[in-house]
């Protein structure tokens, strides 16, 4: 919740998210490569749907994946994955960007996906997944370099993806080893095609083709030897290649085997090259991707586009990213083993060459390259500058687990040094439902007596902080207003954090019994909010008028405010965030009044798949959203859903007591609850946080240990909660409660064509 905008509406298929154009270009085929012509044949000949090729570095996977494109029929949309593509909402971005550049994704698949990150199995996977399923005509997805991928939640959406292809479709994997999806079932149920290292093997002939189309002439026993030594490994053949042009030692002392290869590359190629041509292929193998421009800034030259064309030309372990010619990088295993040679020769050099790529993507507009260059020049100044920089946008942008990974290079004391990012990171974890480690990171700000220059212009951190504790409330109502007029008074005309404190003082009044005072409150952070582009804000600041206007009985008044409140959501696209809770309750009443009862059930639904980012970090937010929603099922006659509701917000009450008018509505809503009786059939919509946290886990593949692995718990505990959703949605299996969910409004309404797992 800031002062920076929150996202606008998406006007195309596909929106500007801000992506690396390389990912996705299509592997560059060479001329002088060999093609696996029978190994080609066999993969556009199976009708399977999925296609596993894994096989260690420099076994030849992307140039089969690039002869496989030019000899299917079918379009191929290809993704290079990195080590970002651990944050599964920027994997599935890319998949649907490159998807859509050969058959048409729908508008809603790319909203989703500028949801955050929590919405993940509920919103983005079954859309992506619906779209996957409903494609017109046949297409491939080829996902590269799998083995980058280690996060279990993005590999679940990947297993989630692999489900649901459509027949004469495909998606290939490609990959070092075996990456942790569920293949065994896929063998199982013969859907699955692998290709393996003898597969991608070079026998005699295929070698002398490689050999001769690097420019090395050998006989035919040579060639056999050769491929014997290195056992048909293609990178190892041209490694050989490589010193053969360069004068080095015959062919019966070259090996093959991995952990000979650093030490031949040393000895037998970079010993027979210039100190400048080592420096140039050693100093830049730093660089993930590299333009002219930016080998030139790392290397103090201004030569570098031709260096890299004349590589390009001569040397297959420099891949083109691009048909310009303009970016390009490393061969995987290459540069491994250049960044080796780079930590044995000049270790001390590391940090500095690092420090010039940040520079360069600094000076070029490539904030987050140059964040992760810092992070390796050991610049921690400069990366904290980036980082506040990029970390609320990137929320908004629904990157959360790739902020946490940010958050992550922080330990306790960093966070104490560099408290503007402890205080950032306490607000994305308690906005995300993370309480305890939003905590750790309020203490670590508050305990910090460093003096850093704020981005948003504050004279210091303690409005930042007052800010915060006008959220977490930890000296209750009373305290909540102080807190947000002090950040008031010393947050600059442009802090970030205005908006906010403002909607703080008006909820405040309002919960003191103060209309008058919370009404003007509210007008105005509408305003400035708006002017901000702060989203979240304003449509609190609706949601918390209309209730004013219930409060004096002036229901059109509540209307349109309320109604006001759910526009701004969903204009801005933010109708999964913990913000806009209290919007749907808020309308959900207003219908209830007005006697639309459907409206106001489809209306609770919204809310309750947010309830499990309910948490004392947003304790009022938290707390008077859940009372509003027992408020409405309490005038749907359903007082067994609006007692699981209330005790969510009497936990948070209990460790943030003394709110006002919240604490007095939420014994008046026991009383009611007490007093009345709970009709039959009342209870699909009583699922506790922790159930419905668990509901959308069980649309996907997983079992329940698994499952208990991604959410930190037992299997038994999982076993148990899934056995109470059944129990409260009267079904007695997990497909019949996923249909039960959707019928509810739990869960996404996107049901996927079955899929003929035969095949």
């Amino acid at each position: 919740m800031s002062g920076l905008q929150a996202g606008g509406t998406l006007e195309t298929a596909e929106p500007s998210f801000d992506l690396i154009e390389a990912k996705l270009a299509p592997p560059a085929l060479r001329a002088d490569t060999v093609a696996k012509s029978q190994l080609i044949d066999r993969l556009c000949a199976s009708e399977r749907r999925v296609v596993s090729v894994v096989a260690p570095a420099g076994f030849g996977k992307t140039t089969l994946l690039a002869h496989l494109a030019v000899r299917d029929e079918r379009s191929f949309a290809t993704v290079s994955l990195d080590e970002r593509d651990n944050d599964p909402v920027v994997l599935l971005r890319y998949v649907a960007v490159a998807l859509n550049r050969v058959v048409t994704i729908p508008v809603s698949v790319f909203e989703a996906l500028s949801m955050p990150g929590r919405s993940l199995w509920s919103t983005c996977i079954p859309r992506l997944c619906a779209a996957l399923s409903a494609v017109a005509h046949p297409v491939v997805l080829v996902l590269d370099d799998v083995h980058f991928v280690t996060d279990p939640t993005s590999l679940d959406a990947v297993a989630a993806l692999l489900n649901h292809v459509p027949e004469h479709s495909r998606i290939v994997l490609s990959s070092r080893e075996e990456p942790g999806l569920p293949l065994a079932r896929l063998r199982s149920q013969r859907r699955l095609l692998e290709v393996g290292v003898e597969d991608l093997r070079l026998n005699a002939e295929e070698a002398g083709a490689l050999l001769r189309g690097a420019g090395v002439e050998l006989d035919e026993p040579a060639i056999r030897e050769l491929t014997e030594r290195t056992e048909g490994w293609p990178a190892g053949l041209y490694l050989a290649a490589l010193s053969l042009q360069a004068g080095g030692c015959g062919v019966s002392t070259f090996t093959g085997e991995d952990r000979f290869v650093a030490e031949y590359l040393r000895l037998e190629l970079l010993s027979r090259l210039t100190d400048e041509e080592v420096r140039f292929l050693t100093h830049t193998s730093v660089l993930e991707r590299m333009c002219g421009s930016l080998c030139d800034a790392v290397l103090g030259r201004t030569d570098s586009a031709g260096v890299l064309e004349s590589l390009e030309r001569s040397n297959r372990f420099l891949v083109p990213l691009d048909r310009t010619r303009t970016w390009y990088r490393y061969h995987h295993l290459f540069q491994d083993l250049l960044r080796s040679e780079l930590e044995q020769r000049e270790p001390e050099f590391l940090p500095e060459l690092n420090r010039r790529a940040m520079a360069w993507c600094q000076a070029n507009g490539m904030p987050e390259p140059a964040l992760h260059y810092a992070h390796a020049a050991g610049e921690t100044d400069v990366m904290t500058g980036i980082f506040e920089e990029l970390v609320l946008p990137t929320y908004y942008a629904g990157g959360v687990t790739t902020i946490e990974s940010w958050l992550d290079w922080y330990d306790d004391a960093l966070r104490s040094r560099y408290p503007t990012i402890a205080v950032l990171g306490a607000w994305v974890y308690f906005l995300t439902g993370r309480a305890a480690e939003g905590e750790r990171c309020q203490r670590a700000a508050q305990a910090s007596t460093a003096t850093p220059e704020l981005p948003d212009g504050s004279a210091s951190i303690e409005p930042w902080l007052a800010a915060l504790r006008a959220y977490t409330c930890p000296d209750g109502v009373q305290g909540v207003l102080a807190d947000a007029e002090l950040a008031l008074e010393q947050l600059g005309p442009e802090g970030w954090w205005r908006p906010t404190a403002q909607l703080a003082t008006g909820a405040a009044h309002a919960f003191l019994g103060d209309p008058e005072r919370a009404g003007a409150a509210l007008v105005l952070t509408a305003e400035i909010a708006a002017a901000a582009g702060s989203s979240e804000e304003e449509t609190l600041a609706f949601a918390e008028l209309a209730l004013l206007a219930i409060e004096a009985g002036a229901w059109e008044q509540a209307t349109t405010h309320a109604e006001r409140a759910v526009a701004v959501a969903e204009a801005a696209k933010i109708d999964d965030y913990l913000a806009s809770g209290l919007a749907w309750a808020v309308r959900a009443r207003v219908a209830v009044h007005h006697g639309h009862t459907e409206r106001a059930r489809e209306d609770v639904a919204r809310v309750h798949r947010l309830r499990p980012l309910f948490n004392p970090g947003m304790a009022w937010l938290s707390i008077q959203t859940g009372l509003e929603l027992a408020r409405v099922h309490l005038a749907l006659k359903e007082p067994g859903v609006a007692a699981t509701v209330l005790s969510e917000s009497e936990a948070i009450l209990r460790v943030r007591p003394h709110l006002g008018a919240l604490t007095e509505l939420a014994h008046e809503l026991r009383a009611r609850i007490e007093a009345s009786t709970s009709p039959s059939g009342e209870w699909a919509l009583s699922l506790t946080a922790a159930e419905l946290r668990l509901l959308p886990l069980l649309t996907t593949h997983l079992a329940f240990p698994q499952i208990g692995e991604r959410l930190h718990l037992s299997r038994t505990t999982i076993k148990t909660q899934a056995i109470s959703i059944y129990r409260k949605f009267g079904v007695s299996s997990r497909d019949e409660a996923i249909d039960r969910a959707i019928e509810l409004g739990l869960l996404e309404d996107e049901r996927y064509p079955a899929m003929d797992l035969a095949r």
